[in-house]
């Protein structure tokens, strides 16, 4: 059984320990926030994440999984420690590496063994050098370690498959036998695993959720112009993703992305280039590309709806995507302030995101159902793609309605039927 330290117990750390818990290795998770860690040691989940609770209680139940503020403690007998805390987006769009040189120093002050530090964090390029010049200058005393990067390429709302069945592990070191033994406590995994160096590991990630990003906003894009052509951007990407150089993956045209990963990324990748002279010109539009959409969408509705001006609008869902709680970066945001701005009253559900949005959106009321929602409502707006709204029944949803209007901002919903059903209904690239 092999002892880990996971340091930060967010979104990453906390679904990294419990999965590395499960295939049967001892687990020390330490944070500085208390509360979390009195929390979890309930077995109060800090986010929503399918499956996440039941895997945190079993490992804690099976003494696999340990929770604590002491780094002492954590780092006690641990041959490696994952550093899993926050990097987000600084003023300028750059990466804020406060927590990281935060965890770094702590390891450093407490470490009494030979120790191989992975990051586990999305970190620019060159950020694992700059780790190791950290522990060494920070050090009470010479102990050995080495520095890996291990990024995580984790989907929420699917992160416990995504970890114990990924496409791919990428390991980069500048010691060849740290990343082997890191190659070895992923090998339960059964993925193709990439052995390279620290600054080529980092980009990976980087170059990964920038493309993705680019692909989402490709398909934007193309719907536009399929509402313009007349031809359906669900069909034209069906057609575009059985080639396989393309894929059928993030090809679902809607509102754009969101969340923790691409909104940062892409700017902390931009940022870099200009650092060093390049212009991102593609990052840059990608990026413009994805927040335009949200103010495209309130004109749009102020179209159907004749003006906006003391109509009452709903948003169905909030998180900015299905299967998490998570509001950062959520198109819903920039939505409902859109509409609120426009003189319009905002009401909202989502299943499991409406605690993380009344102190983001307090001026939205919050309901509590979709049929709650709809009552009285001069339009509905689907934001949030959650398998609850495709069931819905939507009879009932138009007859609660003051009048039937439905913009779908992702295309869960065939235009024809809703057309046939009553509703004056927009899709995103769809006739």
């Amino acid at each position: 059984m092999r002892q880990i330290c996971v340091i930060g117990v967010g979104y990453v750390g906390l679904v990294t320990g419990a999965c590395f818990a499960d295939l049967g290795n001892r687990v020390i998770a330490i944070d500085i926030n208390e509360e979390r860690i009195k929390n979890l040691k309930k077995g109060v989940m800090p986010i929503y994440e399918p499956g996440l609770e039941e895997l945190v209680e079993r490992n804690i139940h099976a003494g696999r999984l340990v929770f604590t503020t002491s780094y002492a403690e954590a780092l006690k007998g641990a041959e490696f420690a994952f550093i899993a805390v926050g990097t987000p987006s600084g003023d300028n769009g750059e990466a804020d590496l406060k927590y990281v040189e935060a965890a770094a120093k702590s390891i450093a002050q407490n470490m009494t063994a030979p120790l191989i530090i992975i990051n586990k964090s999305t970190v620019p390029i060159g950020t694992g050098d700059w780790v190791a010049d950290i522990v060494t200058g920070a050090q009470l005393q010479p102990v050995p370690f080495s520095v890996v990067s291990c990024p995580e390429f984790l989907r929420e709302g699917v992160a416990i498959a995504d970890f114990m069945n990924p496409h791919r592990t990428v390991i980069g070191s500048l010691h060849r036998d740290a990343a082997e033994k890191v190659a070895q406590l992923h090998l339960p995994l059964r993925a193709p695993i990439l052995i390279t160096d620290l600054r080529t590991a980092e980009m990976i990630k980087y170059a990964s959720n920038a493309f993705l990003a680019t692909k989402i906003s490709f398909i934007n894009e193309v719907a536009d112009i399929c509402e313009a052509l007349g031809a359906d951007v669900k069909e034209v990407a069906t057609g575009m993703g059985y080639d396989k150089r393309i894929g059928a993956a993030m090809l679902d045209a809607g509102l754009g992305w969101g969340g923790s990963c691409f909104p940062k990324d892409v700017k902390a990748l931009a940022f870099m280039a200009e650092e060093k002279g390049i212009e991102p010109r593609i990052l840059n539009t990608v990026t413009k590309a994805n927040y335009d959409r949200r103010g495209k969408v309130v004109r749009q509705v102020e179209e159907m709806a004749g003006g906006l001006k003391g109509k009452t609008i709903g948003l169905l869902g909030l998180a900015f995507k299905p299967n998490t709680d998570d509001m950062r970066e959520a198109a819903s945001i920039d939505i409902a302030r859109g509409f609120l701005e426009a003189g319009a009253k905002v009401r909202a559900y989502d299943p499991v995101a409406m605690d993380n949005a009344r102190h983001l959106l307090p001026a939205v009321t919050l309901m509590e159902d979709p049929y709650k929602l709809a009552e009285g409502c001069d339009a509905l707006v689907v934001v949030t793609e959650w398998n609850e709204f495709k069931n819905l029944d939507l009879a009932k949803v138009r007859d609660a309605m003051k009048t039937p209007i439905l913009f779908d901002g992702r295309n869960i919903y065939e235009p024809a039927e809703m057309r046939t059903l009553g509703f004056t209904y927009r899709g995103i690239g769809r006739q």
